[in-house]
């Protein structure tokens, strides 16, 4: 009965559109574009880890925080922690290896992999604005082994700077370099007063604005209903475009690629049957079942109904962290990251995300950051016509298609917008 309610709901919303609109089709979308040359097997790989790790992150997270929203960068996470993972050494560095889904490729393949996926991205497609960028502040008077720094600052291009944490101007110039990185959307990560027996911040930032290759027109958006999984509805601000699409659908969801600007970059919206908790789907996604979800897509005519969103989420990653393997990193006994200070005593305190996405007719602004905090121990083929109507609880990535690197990750269980 749940299910026919909406259907009927759905239809009265499609035929309103239809008979107030007849220029929201697309033309054929375009076909991913060509990388400007092949990936090497470390870089596929390194991509394929922080793909895998990112859907492990993302398992855990949906499971700890049931019903709600949720937005991470995988690549962000992966990133800062890759450069950490340069000053851990013996148990801790294996750990790390294994929860990144390094195991298999030598440190020197990581470090050189990250160095040409950060040159990769940051110039692929001049139509959007793609920004990562990362960084090292140490106390000053901390004693910083030369080869934790150039090894950063080579592969990373990481900016490194001491600084008096002992003085809250310390936190704000940090907060204010994501600030600057971030374009404004995330304009602090670190409270302050710092712990006084912290030495390091290690911080990623990326920033993503890309314009729909098809945009959704304004005119055409209306109130809707958006229903949740304990049978409540709300409502949202729906989108709507009809055109070819990269689509695919199962007995139990359906999925559509929506490209910005010349095609590199893609939205990718997971929709799962209204009768099937999304949790439940994201609690099975892996690398290997997302790549043939992607491989299945082909051109296919799709009337799309997506909900605009704002969404800011924030969220502490050691206990997620801890739970996927990289437990012993935290661990004040155990930590091993003799490769930042040879006297060793130090261990990660903290791990902070913070990400923020705003999607809408035009197309979409994204934004994350996390942060590493190193303390002292202290002691189908064939066309048809499909309608996708996302007026429920969904999934959704922002993935470069050509190289498969996944941006961001999110699941939409309530649409929220504010103007």
């Amino acid at each position: 009965m749940k299910n026919t309610i909406r259907r009927f709901s759905a239809f009265l919303f499609l035929a309103a559109i239809f008979i107030n609109c007849s220029d929201t089709t697309a033309p054929n979308s375009n076909e991913i574009p060509q990388l400007p040359r092949n990936l090497k097997k470390s870089e596929q790989a390194l991509i394929e880890s922080s793909n895998s790790f990112g859907f492990d992150l993302f398992k855990k997270l949906s499971n700890d925080i049931k019903d709600s929203n949720l937005f991470i960068s995988p690549v962000s996470v992966s990133m800062a922690l890759g450069m950490t993972m340069n000053g851990a050494a013996s148990s801790t560095l294996e750990a790390m290896r294994s929860t990144l889904g390094f195991e298999n490729l030598a440190e020197n393949e990581i470090n050189k992999s990250y160095q040409s996926l950060i040159k990769l991205l940051r110039n692929l497609d001049p139509k959007v604005k793609f920004q990562i960028a990362n960084s090292i502040w140490y106390r000053n008077g901390f004693a910083v082994l030369p080869a934790f720094i150039d090894v950063n600052q080579t592969f990373f291009d990481a900016v490194v700077q001491g600084l008096d944490f002992s003085q809250d101007a310390a936190a704000d110039t940090m907060n204010g370099w994501i600030d600057e990185q971030t374009d404004g959307l995330i304009k602090q990560i670190l409270d302050k007063p710092i712990d006084p027996n912290t030495v390091m911040f290690l911080l990623n930032a990326i920033y993503f604005k890309g314009t729909w290759t098809y945009q959704f027109d304004e005119e055409h958006t209306q109130d809707a209903s958006f229903y949740l999984h304990n049978t409540e509805s709300t409502t949202c601000k729906m989108m709507s475009l009809s055109g070819d699409f990269d689509y695919a659908e199962t007995d139990e969801l359906q999925v559509i690629d929506l490209p910005y600007n010349d095609g590199y970059f893609a939205m990718t919206v997971l929709l799962p049957e209204s009768d099937i908790d999304t949790d439940s789907l994201i609690s099975v996604l892996s690398d290997e079942k997302w790549n043939n979800m992607i491989s299945g897509l082909s051109k296919t005519t799709v009337n799309l109904y997506l909900p605009k969103f704002k969404l800011e989420w924030f969220r502490k990653l050691n206990d997620s962290l801890t739970d996927i393997g990289m437990g012993i990193a935290f661990n004040e006994n155990l930590s091993d990251f003799t490769r930042i200070n040879s006297e060793g005593e130090l261990y990660i305190s903290e791990v902070r995300h913070k990400s923020f996405i705003e999607v809408d007719e035009e197309g979409t602004e994204a934004a994350a950051a996390t942060s590493v905090e190193i303390t002292y121990k202290s002691g189908s083929s064939e066309k048809q016509n499909i309608t996708m109507w996302v007026n429920h609880p969904f999934i959704f990535a922002i993935r470069e298609r050509a190289s498969g690197t996944i941006l961001f990750m999110g699941k939409i269980y309530q649409p929220e917008w504010t103007e």
